[in-house]
């Protein structure tokens, strides 16, 4: 009698521990969600989080919040989200600065990007772009190239700042290319963008999202997109990879990430809440017109895409021993 009433007690815990994944997401979302945003409005991430907000609060039934944590170059808000209680109730729009470039250029982070977060899905990816100041005279990213060959760590390449993934697009095109450029960081791509326009740098690698104007205007040049695929807002652009420098691949990822731990069965609700938000083609336009490509994934293919530009920049940084402040 008692070897049956211990059979049915272990019995009753392990239904219990396979059900309550089950049963958390049956019952989430039960209040409402924040979305940490680890930089200051009005940016990239920002934009793009608050365009997914309201339609997937319409889809999950419960009210979706951004909270903007900014400081540290990402890593304040990241290391938020990652201590959070994992409940898929506080989630991280994450991007390359705090998932796969940071981890590269600080020491003693307090999260670790691979281990700390359960990536839901892709949002979006903006492409970088090779641009050139009309005053430059360059028409081609042969010009540039011919130019760095003979006038070496002369040619000037800015950049939103050292150690961003436009630095690091950069590193990378001048070692394909065999040649040596003067890179020029800023603090931001607003500066940058400004000195180029006057003359004062010839060349730049910047987010599409932050130079698409002055392209669309003529102001700039853009010589070549930088990611494996054409840019969406750019169709008539030929990619790195095209002109000869394959495998090239750079752009600034963009998803959302609950903190490690988070119930599969929840995960894989937001992911498809996710996905249904990603296929409705008012909010496909919206990063168009920004200057990304959108587009959901699923868990592992966020995870696989982390996981490989981390691995990129630390070979890079490591191969050409680039050192931070």
């Amino acid at each position: 009698m008692k070897k049956i009433t211990i059979m049915l007690v272990f019995a009753a815990i392990g239904f219990a521990t396979t059900a309550a994944p089950v049963g958390a997401a049956e019952q989430f979302p039960n209040r409402p969600i924040r979305i940490v945003v680890p930089y200051a409005p009005g940016g990239n991430v920002d934009i793009s989080a608050r365009i997914i907000a309201p339609p997937l609060a319409e889809v999950l039934g419960q009210s979706v919040v951004v909270d903007n944590r900014p400081g540290a170059g990402g890593n304040l808000g990241a290391s938020l989200v990652a201590k959070s209680t994992p409940d898929g109730h506080t989630l991280l729009v994450g991007s390359s600065g705090p998932l796969s470039v940071n981890p590269v250029i600080f020491k003693n982070l307090p999260y670790d990007s691979l281990k700390d977060f359960a990536p839901i899905s892709t949002v979006q990816a903006v492409p970088l772009v090779l641009l050139a100041s009309p005053k430059s005279g360059f028409n081609s990213v042969t010009d540039v190239i011919a130019a760095a060959k003979s006038r070496p760590g002369k040619v000037t390449m800015a950049s939103a700042g050292a150690g961003t993934t436009n630095h690091f697009a950069i590193e990378l095109f001048a070692q394909m290319a065999g040649v040596r450029v003067l890179h020029v960081p800023y603090k931001g791509s607003g500066p940058a963008l400004s000195e180029l326009l006057g003359g004062q740098v010839e060349t730049m690698v910047d987010q599409l999202a932050a130079s698409i104007g002055y392209v669309k205007d003529g102001r700039l040049k853009v010589l070549a997109v930088t990611t494996a695929q054409r840019a969406v807002a750019l169709p008539n652009v030929p990619t790195l990879d095209e002109l000869g420098y394959k495998g090239f691949q750079a752009s600034t990822l963009l998803g959302l990430l609950a903190p490690a731990g988070t119930p599969k069965p929840v995960v894989a609700k937001l992911n498809a809440a996710v996905r249904k938000v990603m296929d409705n083609n008012a909010v496909a336009e919206r990063f168009r017109g920004l200057g990304a490509n959108p587009g959901a994934s699923s868990p592992e293919e966020f995870s696989t895409r982390i996981r490989d530009e981390l691995a990129q920049w630390r070979a890079l940084v490591k191969k050409l021993d680039l050192k931070f402040e």
